[in-house]
């Protein structure tokens, strides 16, 4: 486990997909993560590569060649080295290797930066190829948030804003069987106020949206910054007997997403992909302020 610290935050990050696993607010004893009780999600904020989401059916065609990857890919079960590290920022790194090449044709190298601020925490994505042809992947972010943060408040308590891009119109999109379609566009945005219903249906995900904040009528809570990012989904889970949600809210920036419903399994045609060619790398990084 590393280590970030300032006046006012504490943060452990582990080396197992260089995963953020606490933030601590110091004054005020505040935790900001999700526990990753198994008991709702065992995760708290894995990186999602090279899928976001799912595939139809867990898998995707390359060149003729059929592949199957799970639900937001493997990264998020690999074991990182520390790259670089000082008391603010901390840089992981993982080279592929070969170790992947049944599930994803493309030799990599990841690199996920970590730097405090004051009262934020940023998050740097590289990824580099040195492969002869283009390579495909998705990536995204899928931290986890604590509701309520504080003893004796409730889900209610709570509002999502977000901030749509000023330049593009925003989409939203449904899941239907783990796969998306698009519900509607153009959307005016007011205030949410969090509630179990939300997530009845799974995520809520949105195309261009530059910020998501997650605020207590007391005014503690996250804001995270995606500015340039394609996608946000915004998840908890729902149990549909009982109608409630679990007690965490994950805002979730992405460069990619789940299949389409009439996908055609072609990987290099998939909704959203990216695409590296020979010794470029991928650039991307967002920011999350805990108040």
């Amino acid at each position: 486990m590393r280590r970030l610290e300032n006046n006012h935050l504490l943060i452990q990050i582990n080396e197992r997909g260089a995963e953020v696993r606490e933030v601590l607010h110091k004054e005020s004893g505040r935790q900001y993560m999700w526990s990753g009780d198994p008991a709702y999600w065992g995760r708290v904020s894995p990186v999602l590569f090279p899928i976001v989401g799912r595939l139809k059916n867990d898998q995707y065609k390359i060149d003729g060649q059929t592949y199957e990857l799970t639900q937001h890919g493997f990264l998020r079960d690999v074991d990182f080295d520390v790259h670089e590290e000082t008391k603010h920022t901390v840089t992981f790194q993982y080279e592929s290797k070969g170790r992947h090449i049944e599930q994803y044709p493309y030799e990599f190298t990841a690199r996920i930066r970590y730097e405090l601020s004051e009262n934020g925490l940023t998050i740097s994505w590289e990824i580099d190829y040195a492969g002869d042809d283009t390579m495909y992947f998705s990536i995204g972010g899928h931290p986890a948030f604590r509701v309520p943060l504080v003893e004796g408040e409730r889900t209610a308590d709570y509002t999502l804003t977000l901030t749509p891009s000023t330049e593009h119109l925003p989409v939203q999109y449904e899941l239907k069987n783990s796969l998306i379609r698009e519900k509607e566009k153009g959307i005016q945005f007011e205030p949410i106020q969090l509630r179990p219903e939300l997530f009845q249906h799974d995520a809520m995900i949105f195309r261009h949206i530059n910020r998501v904040s997650l605020t207590s009528q007391a005014g503690h809570g996250v804001e995270v910054d995606l500015t340039g990012f394609p996608f946000v989904g915004i998840w908890s889970p729902y149990d549909q007997e009982k109608g409630t949600m679990a007690p965490f809210v994950c805002i979730e920036p992405w460069y990619g997403i789940a299949d389409v419903e009439g996908t055609n399994g072609q990987y290099k045609e998939k909704f959203g992909i990216q695409t590296l060619g020979k010794n470029e790398t991928f650039q991307a990084a967002y920011t999350i302020f805990f108040k």
